[in-house]
């Protein structure tokens, strides 16, 4: 592996341990599946489709777990470098992509959401401009369903009064409507008011906007603040409990779709299993018969 794309994989897998929260034994599969084919087609940095393309054949011989988390990692390390504008394409459009069964989401329960609230709108009653902007993010991650990228992203004027949806860019550099609850435009009203001035950003920090990074360990201090251990809860986590939650009040799967902002609606259908596999745990649990004594 040459000594640049050294560099990117590093910085990368920086992102992956802030962000992600991945394990190191996960980290490490992550640089040995990149430097393997980095191997095989000779550099990722300036790897081109053609290059990529060539990775079904050379991966023929490998279990499909194998070829799926490979597919993977290379899909996550180019949607790294192109969020960050340290590449402009993407060449994986190639990769192979073996049928696997879909790991369900982490999600929280709305338990667990209520009391990330209270303990952010408790913080934030005090005035502090720190607590004020966290629970303008917690409102905005979880009521809007924001994909992290897109979150710290937002211009400062991307909330207006009296609308009920605000334009995010998501993945792709595609845009779409994403819903804002009153509550949420209040939150991030008072976030406004006493925000830093002179910035573009609506959550600014130094001469850019707040990193996904930082983000990532602001939700990791509320969860803690409210009592949950943190490894569970991130950006992502959030997104999922908004998807999640709005399935099991009755929203409809092609909304859902909408949204979220997923290109293929098999992207959102996991929520389904999600949902469905929470309803089978509470039938277990609560349903008469779950308490019956066989021996009667």
């Amino acid at each position: 592996m040459t000594p640049d794309d050294r560099a990117l994989v590093d910085r990368f897998l920086d992102m992956m341990a802030a962000e992600a929260g991945c394990s190191r034994h996960t980290l490490a599969a992550y640089r040995n599946d990149l430097e393997r084919t980095a191997e095989d087609i000779g550099g990722l940095g300036g790897a081109l489709p053609r290059d990529i393309s060539r990775l079904g054949g050379l991966w023929s011989s490998l279990a499909p777990s194998t070829v799926a988390r490979r597919s993977a990692a290379l899909r996550r390390f180019y949607g790294f470098l192109i969020e960050d504008g340290l590449r402009a394409d993407d060449p994986t459009a190639d990769l192979p992509r073996p049928r696997l069964e879909r790991p369900l989401p982490r999600i929280l329960d709305t338990t667990e959401v209520n009391r990330m609230f209270e303990a952010a709108e408790d913080r934030a009653s005090s005035g502090d401009p720190g607590a004020v902007r966290n629970l303008a993010l917690l409102e905005l991650l979880y009521g809007s369903g924001l994909r992290a990228s897109e979150l710290v992203g937002l211009p400062r004027g991307a909330v207006r009064a009296g609308q009920p949806f605000l334009m995010v860019t998501g993945k792709g550099s595609k845009d779409r409507l994403a819903p804002i609850s009153s509550r949420a435009a209040e939150a991030v009203g008072k976030w406004v008011e006493i925000a830093p001035p002179g910035s573009i950003w609506l959550f600014p920090s130094g001469k850019s906007h707040l990193s996904r990074v930082r983000l990532f360990q602001v939700v990791r201090a509320m969860a803690a603040d409210a009592g949950i251990p943190p490894e569970r809860v991130s950006p992502h986590v959030l997104r999922h409990a908004f998807a999640t939650h709005l399935l099991s009040g009755g929203a409809d799967l092609r909304v859902l779709q909408s949204l979220l902002g997923h290109a293929d609606i098999a992207t959102t259908q996991i929520y389904t299993h999600v949902d469905s596999a929470r309803l089978v745990e509470l039938v277990n649990s609560r349903h008469p018969l779950a308490t019956r004594d066989r021996s009667a």
